[in-house]
């Protein structure tokens, strides 16, 4: 089987990666009369989170129809005041991770987000606008993953050819698609893991 060319392109995801979100908002819930979990299953009903993440509906049109399907459902609860809470919250950055990413060798970053049109802005307020060479996200392209189009259009902002680039995201049906585009991909589950992975990509010292 012949050696691979040396990865030269790192994408990598960014919710469930480098960014973590709390399992939960029950707390937040009670306080304003909602029922444990309808947040987090209204937002991400799977036609809902789809014309988000594919651009058909911006950020704050689609926290306004969770906060309509909310009232609609529990007419007695703050639905509205639940939403404008949550909306606060933009998740922690795992620095362990990105210190990883610091010591990465690759030429091009390119952070690859099936991510909201509030992407951009959450990357400011956690002081990353910078740091990645490009960032594909889904809501400005049209087209989210496992899409084979998604991926042409990050391996287009790489620079590099399937074959010189590496994948990291925490959905294996993402890295499934990677995979059968030519791309090294790993499923990501814990820092431990994606260190070996890139190490033995050439990544890594």
């Amino acid at each position: 089987m012949p050696t691979p060319p040396p990865a030269t392109a790192l994408l990598i995801d960014f919710d469930g990666v480098l960014r973590r979100w709390p399992s939960g908002y029950a707390g937040l819930e009670r306080r304003h009369g909602l029922p444990s979990g309808s947040l987090r299953e209204t937002a991400f009903a799977p036609a809902l989170i789809a014309a988000l993440v594919e651009g058909r509906l911006d950020d704050a049109a689609w926290r306004a129809r969770v906060t309509q399907i909310l009232t609609e459902r529990h007419c007695a609860a703050d639905a509205a005041g639940a939403v404008a809470q949550w909306s606060t919250d933009i998740g922690e950055i795992d620095r362990d991770l990105l210190a990883v990413l610091d010591a990465c060798t690759a030429q091009r970053r390119v952070l690859v987000s099936n991510g909201s049109t509030r992407l951009r802005r959450d990357l400011a307020a956690h002081g990353l606008a910078d740091y990645f060479d490009a960032v594909i996200n889904s809501s400005e392209i049209g087209v989210a993953k496992p899409a084979a189009a998604f991926f042409t259009a990050a391996l287009a902002a790489a620079g590099v050819p399937a074959a010189q680039a590496v994948f990291v995201d925490d959905s294996a049906g993402h890295v499934a698609a990677a995979t059968a585009l030519g791309l090294r991909a790993h499923c990501y589950v814990d820092l431990a893991g994606a260190r070996v992975f890139l190490h033995d990509c050439g990544l890594l010292a």
